[in-house]
């Protein structure tokens, strides 16, 4: 379990970044698996997610979650739609009390975010795809179409690291067509090889739509008994993989 130590400071928040350890599933899933979209079995997913809303001192009911698909697509939960089962988007945020938000990942970005002005919680689920198309912004658009006076915090979980995530020369490309300046988040491995800083690519973002950042700079792929990790369970020759969940929940008396 991972916290935020800006996030720790709001009485009025629960959050944290699990690890892939403490749960109830086995095999490669083992142990603390949340992703529902895994092969994993259905009752362990479920003994997790309910460990997971426990922790985070809400019911699993009250835990929503995301059918995540690398889109820019960003959903406001609010009392008309809370109770759909999940949502189609790769972020969800809310300005309602006592329910929890959650994103998994293994080598994507978790984000959670906290406008302490307006009382809005988020989480987005940033990989490079999702990242590159917008994700990040949309979500910032959407706090700020609620109240454009805020004051927006986010906490960014583990994910792979810069020195584990080797891309090809037409990813690179992919990039620097968009704009020149994305080469400050590569660096040379070999000759049609390089690494990608997504960490710092999504850090980036944030800033720059004014959003006060803090870190939990952990490597997924890396850490294998700390995390799940699309990339090493591939590297693995497995046939699927666990995934990591990140939550934030407003409590039902909320103050600054």
């Amino acid at each position: 379990m991972y916290f935020s130590k800006k996030f720790k400071k709001f009485k009025n928040i629960n959050h944290c970044f699990f690890s892939r350890k403490g749960g109830f599933s086995k095999g490669i899933y083992k142990s603390l698996n949340c992703g529902q979209g895994s092969g994993d079995e259905k009752k362990n997913i479920n003994r997790n997610l309910n460990l997971v809303s426990r922790k985070i001192k809400i019911t699993k009911k009250k835990l929503l979650l995301m059918y995540q698909t690398h889109s820019n697509k960003v959903t406001v939960i609010n009392y008309k739609n809370k109770n759909l089962n999940k949502f189609k988007s790769d972020a969800i945020i809310t300005k309602i009390k006592g329910i929890g938000l959650g994103v998994v990942t293994a080598d994507c970005v978790p984000i959670i975010l906290f406008d302490k002005q307006n009382h809005i919680i988020g989480c987005v689920h940033a990989g490079w795809k999702g990242a590159f198309s917008g994700i990040i912004e949309n979500t910032i658009k959407q706090f700020k179409k609620i109240n454009k006076k805020n004051k927006i915090y986010a906490a960014v979980g583990p994910c792979i690291g810069n020195r584990s995530y080797e891309v090809d020369l037409a990813f690179y490309k992919k990039f620097i067509s968009k704009t020149k300046k994305n080469h400050i988040y590569f660096t040379n491995k070999k000759k049609n090889k390089k690494l990608f800083n997504l960490r710092k690519y999504v850090n980036d973002k944030l800033i720059k739509l004014n959003v006060a950042v803090d870190n939990i700079s952990k490597d997924t792929f890396k850490e294998k008994s700390n995390f799940f990790s699309y990339r090493r369970s591939q590297k693995l020759g497995q046939n699927d993989y666990g995934r990591c969940i990140s939550v934030i929940a407003m409590t039902k008396f909320s103050q600054n």
